[in-house]
């Protein structure tokens, strides 16, 4: 079945987690991803990050580094270059993630670039930007999250800074650059020119900050942890149950009066405190003691049912060995199989938005090292011994 991006070949320069990120999700969806690597060590997900399989390959860079294929290439020697060079001529998207200057120092630039391939869409990721004061900092996404505000918010009322479960800023700056590279892909097709875009994590931290920067601007208040508690309303968080807890959604007065019927505590509809959702958040912490002097008698998944029934949005609080082995997660294909050639048979994530007519599909794992080497430059026109001098000078592996 034909594929959505099929059409696109994407170099995906980056390194670690938002660049490969992005590009992985591009390959998804049907695009071509040519990972360049530096000869020797690779990606520094290789090495320093995840735990490492049998079979010698790091489970991090596994996890987003499928649908690519793997080229080993030395670009601070000029032959490494050419053979670069030679790649972007063929290219509709180059993606990279290094420190602001280092592509110009390379020669890897995309005013460099951009002179041999008028059509190519070039996207930089970084921890700032490429422009303002921080600019050449390097970026993290826990120093993201630090300075964007979101740590600041994180966690248990009147606790310790905590950050985000899950790296927010490098997932989302992958997610915004990918948008902006179909952005410019669809322009591209109008006017028959490529453009530089330009996002970091700082921004994207920022840019998730919605609730947040409402509740800054219209209270003048500065936003505080919640725990699990919603910033916009209540009761919409984890709550106690006898077993363990419940997130509840009572979001609005419907169902908030069909929360109170179905735990048996209709009086608190009628309870002045907790009239109007202001009224509830106001007084959140004697609200959570009314509703989980109710819950603690039975367990959660008691209570799923019955809210459930009574039309209440709810769910379980799960760890992550429950919520990739629920029938749910397994109904949407969102955990699927791979043969890797080092590892054998190994477990991923599925795709998260499914296309009805072109649907994306996971063609083959994360590639070894300059696995596809020799097939990529022989596309470009190299003899077999031409390949063979460029490995012998280390240009390429």
């Amino acid at each position: 079945m034909a594929q959505a991006l099929g059409q696109l070949t994407v170099i995906d320069m980056t390194q670690v987690m938002a660049g490969p990120f992005c590009c992985q999700l591009l390959g998804d969806l049907g695009a071509r991803i040519v990972k360049v690597e530096p000869v020797g060590s690779g990606d520094h997900t290789r090495q320093s990050m995840g735990q490492l399989l049998p079979g010698g390959e790091s489970s991090a860079f596994l996890a987003v580094n499928r649908n690519k294929e793997g080229i080993a290439i030395d670009l601070k020697q000029e032959a490494g270059r050419d053979a670069f060079y030679k790649l972007v001529r063929e290219a509709d998207v180059v993606v990279e993630n290094f420190r602001p200057g280092v592509t110009s120092r390379l020669g890897v630039d995309y005013t460099t670039l951009s002179g041999l391939n008028s059509r190519l869409i070039y996207a930089s990721i970084s921890g700032f930007g490429q422009t303002g004061p921080y600019a050449d900092r390097p970026g993290y996404d826990l120093i993201a999250q630090a300075m964007s505000g979101i740590m600041s918010v994180t966690g248990e009322v009147g606790g310790e800074p905590a950050k985000a479960g899950v790296p927010v800023t490098d997932m989302s700056a992958g997610l915004f650059c990918a948008v902006g590279i179909l952005s410019a892909y669809i322009a591209r097709e109008q006017t028959g020119r490529g453009q530089y875009i330009d996002t970091s994590l700082y921004e994207a931290g920022l840019a998730l900050s919605v609730w947040e920067t409402a509740e800054l601007w219209s209270t003048g208040r500065v936003p505080q942890p919640l725990g699990s508690a919603h910033r916009m309303s209540a009761p919409y968080q984890a709550l106690r149950t006898r077993d363990g807890h419940i997130m509840v959604g009572a979001n609005n007065p419907r169902l908030w009066e069909r929360l109170c019927r179905a735990l048996g505590r209709e009086d608190l509809v009628a309870d002045p405190r907790f009239t109007t959702n202001a009224d509830r958040m106001e007084r959140r912490e004697a609200l959570v003691k009314e509703l989980e002097s109710a819950l603690k008698n039975k367990d959660t998944e008691d209570w799923v049912t019955e809210l459930l029934a009574a039309g209440v949005s709810c769910g379980p609080l799960r760890n992550y060995e429950q919520a990739c082995q629920d029938p749910q997660t397994l109904a949407r294909d969102m955990v699927i199989t791979m043969q890797h050639p080092a590892e054998g048979e190994i477990r991923g994530l599925g795709i998260p938005v499914k296309l009805s007519d072109t649907p994306g599909s996971v063609r083959r794992p994360a590639p070894l090292l300059g696995e596809h080497t020799d097939g990529l430059l022989a596309e470009l026109g190299y003899s077999a011994s031409e390949i063979s001098a460029l490995r012998e000078k280390g240009a390429v592996a």
